[in-house]
């Protein structure tokens, strides 16, 4: 699909020249590098991973003791092999 929408942004000389150099480095256009950057930050798919920890953090696993898991994990990484 062809670019179909203007945008128009304002921005201080200093950032301007900036991303004229970042373009040129990678030898695009500001407008592409704005393109890519706006799909990189905004248009991307989510990231589930909070909703992974919160799914976690939610099930009744048989630990409910810190310092329990604490001492299970020092035993079982005293006997990895070094």
């Amino acid at each position: 699909m062809g670019l179909t929408k203007r945008v128009q942004v304002l921005m201080e000389p200093e950032q301007y020249k900036k991303l004229v150099l970042v373009a040129g480095f990678r030898g695009t256009s500001v407008g592409d590098l704005l393109r890519q950057a706006a799909q990189q930050v905004y248009l991307a798919r989510p990231d589930h991973s909070h909703s992974i920890v919160d799914g976690i953090a939610g099930m009744d696993l048989p630990v409910d003791d810190w310092e329990q898991l604490k001492e299970e994990l020092e035993e079982a990484h005293d006997d990895l092999p070094t």
